[in-house]
């Protein structure tokens, strides 16, 4: 049976991941206490089910402590089970909860006569989610969703569940400097060093797709060479990565603006490996 657990911070997409799941075909579970995954589990090996997936989060922080260890014991006994962690920059969570107006699930009072001056800030409950959810992210592969539309992450999700059977996926992801580094990159690597076809203002309109830009930059020297270097590193590691039981893999190439040099890199090295690999391939600031 394939058993996919979406945890991570409130606000980062869970439940419309959940929902993709469900559309895919899965057995769907929201808001689950932890110590009910094993009871769960066996009923629905019971009946025969295929496939589950199940959300978990700070609703249920009375026991949360327990699940990494449950996770662990369920791989060891011979359970595909997946962990998608899903988390965002703290400044778009702080967005999103003012526009869907919902409190944080850790902002509530404790006991009944507590001044509302003694509750946590939005701030101060995102903080402490992340540590609260710090060991589990650790045995998860993780997705960035700042800024990522809800069809864009419904996408994303169907592009993992595809991906599942395969021992391990590559995940190629162009971005920008200046917007940040992606949260759930394994691997970062910066081309900013390479010339830049934004200062070209007859290729400032294209980007890292489009055939004048390749021209300009399959041109380079020392693009090509940085491009060896990147497409080596990943070969010679890629077995200790498959070895480390990992489903996932995120190589993230970051430019300054993500829409020249990094999106070029990345579809090359998508190319390249996609003979041989499962590939997925995601251009942050394009999409």
């Amino acid at each position: 049976m394939r058993i996919i657990l979406i945890t991570g911070i409130s606000g980062s997409g869970k439940s419309v991941a959940l929902n993709a799941l469900e559309d895919a075909g899965y057995y769907c579970v929201d808001n689950l206490p932890p110590k009910l995954l094993r009871q769960l589990v066996a009923t629905r090996l019971e009946e025969g089910a295929d496939s589950v997936a199940v959300a978990m989060d700070a609703r249920s922080a009375a026991s949360l402590a327990t699940l990494p260890a449950d996770i662990q014991s369920l791989r060891q006994e011979g359970l595909d089970i997946k962990v998608l962690f899903l988390t965002a920059k703290t400044e778009s969570l702080i967005a999103r909860f003012s526009e869907t107006r919902r409190s944080h699930p850790l902002s509530h009072r404790t006991r009944p006569d507590q001044p509302d001056e003694e509750l946590p800030t939005l701030t101060e409950c995102i903080l402490r989610e992340r540590e609260m959810l710090a060991p589990i992210e650790e045995l998860a592969h993780a997705i960035d969703t700042s800024g990522l539309s809800a069809n864009k992450l419904r996408a994303w999700i169907k592009d993992l569940v595809q991906s599942e059977r395969t021992p391990l996926t590559l995940l190629f992801e162009s971005f920008a400097f200046k917007y940040g580094v992606p949260l759930d990159a394994d691997l970062v690597f910066d081309v900013r060093v390479l010339p830049n076809p934004y200062y070209d203002l007859s290729l400032r309109p294209f980007n890292g797709r489009d055939e004048p830009v390749i021209n300009f930059l399959s041109a380079q020297a020392q693009v090509a060479e940085l491009l060896a270097d990147i497409r080596n590193f990943v070969e010679k590691w890629l077995p200790a990565f498959k070895n480390d039981n990992r489903s996932y893999l995120t190589i993230a190439v970051g430019c300054t603006g993500g829409q020249h040099r990094s999106v070029y890199m990345v579809e090359q090295l998508s190319k390249h490996f996609r003979t041989s690999e499962r590939v997925l391939l995601r251009h942050r600031e394009l999409d």
